[in-house]
């Protein structure tokens, strides 16, 4: 089995997650969410050095449905 990589992106956590508002509907902040376990990005502020997990929802055909991160510190 593949382990998924964690992507991490040094950018402002506030305006990712605006720019993942423009393509996706359900942008919801759920810290103790499951898929955050495995988070698909960990956006880190170059400022602030704080860290945001983001992962994408999908349902089992690989649509993406939603997007969850674990808050903005």
């Amino acid at each position: 089995m593949v382990m998924p990589v964690t992507t991490v992106i040094k950018r402002d956590p506030h305006r990712f997650l605006e720019e993942l508002r423009v393509h996706y509907s359900d942008v919801w902040e759920i810290p103790s969410s499951q898929y955050l376990s495995t988070p698909d990005f960990i956006v880190v502020d170059p400022k602030t050095g704080k860290k945001t997990r983001v992962s994408f929802v999908s349902l089992d055909d690989g649509e993406i449905v939603g997007v969850v991160y674990d808050g903005l510190s």
